[in-house]
């Protein structure tokens, strides 16, 4: 028999568990949208002051090892910052389903219980 009860309270218990795990989404997604412009910022400075200084630069060996030394920094920072930005996104994955382990625990219990009932 539907118990009106029952039936609100999950509803709640849902939208408390989505609320949750909308505001992690929100706060996840703004602290890799921060963490992108922060390491764009920072790129596009980088290069300016390298062609400002490769600009200087009276010989082509010197302006070689310049580009080559700038070129593999960039490369590791690149490198750093996207696998920063992944890590992010695993973490983002992780808070998101948090709020609905304990339900979907739950869930899978009852069914289990009816199952084994019914068998």
């Amino acid at each position: 028999m539907f118990n009106f009860e029952d039936a609100n309270k999950k509803s709640k218990e849902t939208m408390d568990a989505m609320s949750k795990s909308y505001a992690s989404l929100t706060k996840a997604f703004q602290a890799i949208a921060t963490e992108a412009a922060d390491y764009s910022k920072k790129a596009f400075e980088d290069s300016v002051a390298h062609i400002e200084k490769i600009s200087t630069v009276k010989s082509v060996e010197a302006a070689f090892e310049l580009q080559t030394s700038y070129l593999k920094s960039a490369y590791e920072g690149y490198v750093a910052e996207a696998t920063k930005i992944g890590e992010m996104y695993a973490d983002l994955a992780k808070d998101a389903y948090k709020p609905y382990e304990a339900p979907v625990a739950k869930a899978t219990a009852a069914v289990k219980t009816a199952a084994a009932a019914a068998a």
